[in-house]
């Protein structure tokens, strides 16, 4: 039984979060194996106790470090672009943050691999995720932009900040005809694009406009 915190009440309750999916719907979600494990996750868990209250709107919050928890809609919309089509067995998660898109992916593929380059964020992350039993998760902290060369190659990559451009050294870590969920270009004119692997490079897709933190090298 989850406790009481995990639960929610008042505006982190049942009927929060169910106006929460109903805006995702109407934004035009439409993967219910993605909506019901939004709705199921507590996310007022995953941002500053402070913050709980506004967990359920369709906005990003600060975590620290100038890092933010995405808005909803974007964690939703980037998890169905990597699952259409048939989700993959293996993800790799660039930028655990607070480690709510880690939990929705850890409900929904068999095994999800996330490298935060922030130390604290990615020990309080796995907090988080031990308590809500989310096993299938393994944190690493390092340079994200490097990927995971040691478990690649992975069927999904999702990048939670953006690179000026397509990263190769993540392409390079996908299967054959694998997937990777990404915003790409400048602070002021962001893109989500979803790349697949072939035989000779890659190809890729413009999904919408998005505004994400860049991706930086390095460690801290």
């Amino acid at each position: 039984m989850p406790d009481k915190r995990q639960q929610g009440i008042g505006m982190t309750s049942q009927r929060t979060r169910e106006r929460l999916i109903q805006r995702l719907e109407e934004a035009g979600i439409e993967n219910q194996d993605v909506l019901d494990v939004m709705r199921r996750l507590p996310r007022h868990l995953f941002v500053d106790e402070a913050l709980a209250s506004r967990a359920y709107e369709d906005s990003a919050l600060p975590i620290g470090h100038g890092q933010t928890i995405s808005q909803p809609y974007t964690v939703a919309r980037m998890t169905e672009a990597l699952l259409d089509g048939g989700g993959p067995d293996t993800v790799l998660e660039v930028g655990t943050g607070s480690g709510f898109q880690t939990a929705v992916l850890a409900s929904l593929v068999r095994r999800v691999y996330s490298v935060e380059r922030v130390a604290s964020l990615s020990e309080r992350a796995g907090r988080r995720l031990k308590k809500l039993q989310l096993r299938n998760v393994r944190l690493r902290h390092g340079d994200g932009a490097l990927g995971w060369p040691e478990y690649a190659p992975f069927g999904g990559i999702i990048v939670t900040a953006a690179p000026a451009g397509i990263p190769r050294v993540l392409v390079n870590q996908l299967t054959m005809g694998g997937c990777m969920v990404l915003p790409i270009g400048r602070p002021d004119q962001q893109v989500l694009v979803r790349v697949f692997r072939t035989e000779t490079g890659y190809t890729h897709e413009i999904l919408e406009p998005v505004t994400f933190v860049p991706l930086l090298g390095g460690v801290v």
